[in-house]
């Protein structure tokens, strides 16, 4: 997960998967990371964080120190043996590697032999103004949570600390809290994504005053879709943490179940921004429609006010074009055939009569208040 404007790579589609491949198999993407291992081991007097490059090393770390409690952090799924071996160890069940090697699961949480298997989405809304959507794989254990993620980069890094300058109760509690303590951070950095989302529909929202444009509706509609995909990870955020509420003590002991529930308090907090982001981007769109709408009436005002100013002109240029002649070809003359034609003044005079037929019909329209706003 990015958390600063970086090259993002391309995201897995749903439609890269192998059609009818056997339930189980592992099957990564061709610009899947190479994975780096990394092992932070603590306790209430003990901490320590390695990388490692060699598997066996972490896994005879991880043995060595029974008492003490684990996380073991995947990142990159890169090598499908080394995720085998990581499967046959932690006795992961081959659908649920599947779950966390496809890299889009709807949040949601599972009962294991060995404890619990949760997945969550790590999100950040991004200086170009488009969602980082990362998959978070949890797996708890008797004295380890392990997690995997396709990115090197996430937001867990603040956790790190906690953990390394021993803030709180992360070492102190079981290694259940851990596994709140990683969907707590997470979840909370949709706040700041909310925010930064909502400042930018204000931002269209004083653009739409300013000058509306397709463009400004295609960010419009963009803005909208992306709301539409935070609401569809919130939403069962909320019901993974109301399943975990719902589950025996022997799972999840009592006394962790009060963070939870202000987990939950924070996923509905989340609902009702994104519930309120929504009919924002709606009505950013019935703005925008209702702006064109309105410039679309001046401009047709302005050309109805031309038209009809010259309606009049019109007739009087065409009665004067019919060409009528005044006289006979024998000399005699006909009285009512437009005897103006033989005046003097006549051109100037039907200038000016036309003049004040305009100035009148301008002051007309200018009392009426159609020249104007008002």
């Amino acid at each position: 997960m990015r958390l600063s404007p970086a090259p993002k790579q391309p995201a897995k589609s749903i439609l890269e998967r192998s059609v009818g491949q056997k339930p189980g198999s592992l099957s990564v993407s061709r610009d899947a990371l190479a994975p780096r291992l990394f092992l932070v081991s603590f306790d209430h007097d003990y901490y320590e964080a390695v990388e490692f490059t060699d598997y066996d090393a972490l896994l005879e770390a991880f043995r060595s120190a029974p008492h003490a409690r684990h996380w073991i952090d995947v990142r990159g799924y890169g090598n499908v043996p080394l995720l085998e071996r990581i499967m046959a160890d932690f006795q992961i069940h081959p659908l649920q590697m599947e779950d966390v090697i496809n890299d889009y699961q709807r949040p949601k949480v599972e009962e294991g032999p060995n404890g619990l298997f949760i997945v969550s989405r790590m999100i950040a809304f991004l200086p170009d103004h488009t969602l980082d959507d990362d998959q978070l794989s949890i797996f708890t254990g008797d004295n380890y949570v392990l997690t995997f993620q396709s990115d090197y980069e996430d937001c867990l890094d603040t956790l790190r600390e906690r953990i390394r300058v021993g803030k709180g109760s992360i070492r102190k509690k079981p290694v259940m809290y851990l596994a709140y303590a990683m969907l707590d951070v997470t979840l909370d950095y949709y706040f700041p994504a909310m925010a930064q989302l909502g400042e930018y529909a204000e931002e269209l929202e004083d653009c739409l005053f300013e000058k509306p444009s397709k463009q400004l509706l295609s960010q419009i509609l963009e803005l909208k879709r992306v709301v539409v995909k935070i609401r569809r990870i919130v939403w069962p955020e909320r019901d993974k943490i109301n399943e975990i509420l719902r589950m025996d003590e022997s799972v999840v002991p009592h006394d962790l179940k009060i963070y939870f529930k202000d987990l939950y308090d924070h996923a509905v907090q989340l609902m009702d921004l994104i519930d309120n982001y929504r009919e924002t981007t709606s009505s950013l769109t019935d703005l925008y429609l209702s702006n064109v709408s309105n410039r679309m009436n001046e401009v047709m005002k302005v050309l109805t006010i031309i038209s009809t100013i010259f309606i009049p002109l019109s007739f009087i240029v065409g009665i004067y074009g019919m060409n009528f002649s005044r006289e006979n070809p024998d000399g005699s003359t006909n009285p009512l055939n437009m005897p103006e034609l033989y005046q003097p003044y006549g051109y100037v005079t039907l200038l000016g009569i036309m003049g004040i037929i305009v100035a009148g019909m301008l002051y007309y329209f200018y009392r009426k208040g159609w020249l104007t706003n008002q």
